[in-house]
């Protein structure tokens, strides 16, 4: 059995019992969002278009991503609306964040209306070799995961 690290599993859990699967709910989200891990971090994008993203506030308090985002309503009088369905107002997405991550390295940048996150994992996280000495003090060194020579210079 192989076991990933997951920071996010609880989200996952928890945005499925509010918005049900992924692709399958009739409900839609006010900031839909992608999230994956590329090698040594974890990259969030939102959609945000209309939003004006000089107000799009990130903020990380302990273990909690907030994100919020407002886009305003239209106030033409002298517009008769036909069909209106993009949602107006603040958004708001909370995120609970894992251990593992590197909470002081997060980055957001804006681009075409899409917020991106990017989230290092954190240093003590990343995978590592672990060196292997002998009880008189040697160094093991191995070619392979199957062979393990002794050096005994």
């Amino acid at each position: 059995m192989v076991l990933t690290f997951d920071p996010f599993r609880e989200f996952d859990r928890l945005a499925g019992q509010v918005f049900g699967p992924a692709g399958g709910g009739a409900a839609t989200m006010a900031m839909p969002m992608d999230l994956y891990r590329s090698g040594d971090h974890f990259v969030l994008h939102c959609d945000l278009a209309g939003v004006d993203p000089g107000s799009v506030d990130v903020n990380v308090d302990g273990r909690a991503l907030t994100i919020r985002a407002e886009r305003s309503a239209r106030t033409d009088s002298e517009v008769q609306w036909v069909r209106r369905e993009r949602a107006t107002g603040t958004f708001e997405r909370r995120l609970t964040l894992g251990d593992g991550l590197d909470l002081d390295r997060i980055s957001a940048t804006w681009q075409d209306g899409v917020l991106t996150l990017t989230i290092p994992v954190a240093e003590q996280a990343k995978p590592r070799r672990i060196p292997i000495g002998t009880a008189d003090g040697k160094a093991l060194t191995g070619s392979s995961t199957d062979t393990v020579t002794v050096d005994r210079s």
